[in-house]
């Protein structure tokens, strides 16, 4: 496991397009399919990472939380599954229905999408207003596996609370730390 940082894309960044099929309902979502909201929130997360199994349970109360609010949620696993098989649809799947999300979660196979949001590291947060620019990029929280720090995912709702509410990006904006993309030979 390689410690990674995001790679904090610059704010005002437009969304990289994105057509992926979702591993639960089979059906292609793209991006240009979740406008008319005022936030856009894409998850870089997996079902093998130390990192994202800390706050799996805690993703899915976020996307019941902010279910019926103005925001789309998905969320994309980019890894090569050949170096890890759990990571792929079977293992995505099997995550979705433990945790019960409520988002979509997308099967990034080319890593074309990882490459293009310049995700490095799984869970990668990347949070866009109503016209896809990037209010937000880093963290979920301060929780770490073995931190002993409560996860409460502060960082991220307070980043969509004030997209909700047209406020301007939040000033501190910490990256993510987790496992590397498992990027293909």
């Amino acid at each position: 496991m390689a410690l990674t940082e995001s790679t904090m894309l610059e704010l005002g960044t437009t969304a990289p397009d994105f057509a992926l099929v979702d591993v639960l309902s089979g059906k292609t979502v793209r991006r240009d399919d979740l406008k008319g909201q005022k936030a856009l929130l894409v998850m870089f997360i997996c079902a093998h990472c130390p990192y994202v199994k800390h706050i799996e349970k805690s993703l899915a109360v976020l996307g019941m939380d902010y279910n019926g609010e103005p925001l789309s949620i998905v969320a994309i696993s980019s890894n090569d599954v050949a170096t890890h098989p759990a990571d792929g649809p079977d293992g995505m799947r099997q995550q979705a229905e433990t945790y019960r999300f409520l988002f979509p979660y997308l099967y990034d196979e080319t890593q074309e999408v990882a490459r293009a949001y310049k995700a490095a590291c799984t869970p990668d947060f990347f949070l866009f207003d109503a016209e896809f620019k990037l209010v937000y990029r880093g963290e979920f929280d301060r929780s770490r596996p073995g931190n002993g720090v409560a996860i409460t995912g502060e960082d991220l709702r307070a980043a969509i609370d004030a997209a909700l509410e047209g406020k301007p990006p939040l000033e501190d904006q910490r990256p993510s730390i987790g496992c590397n993309i498992k990027w293909k030979g």
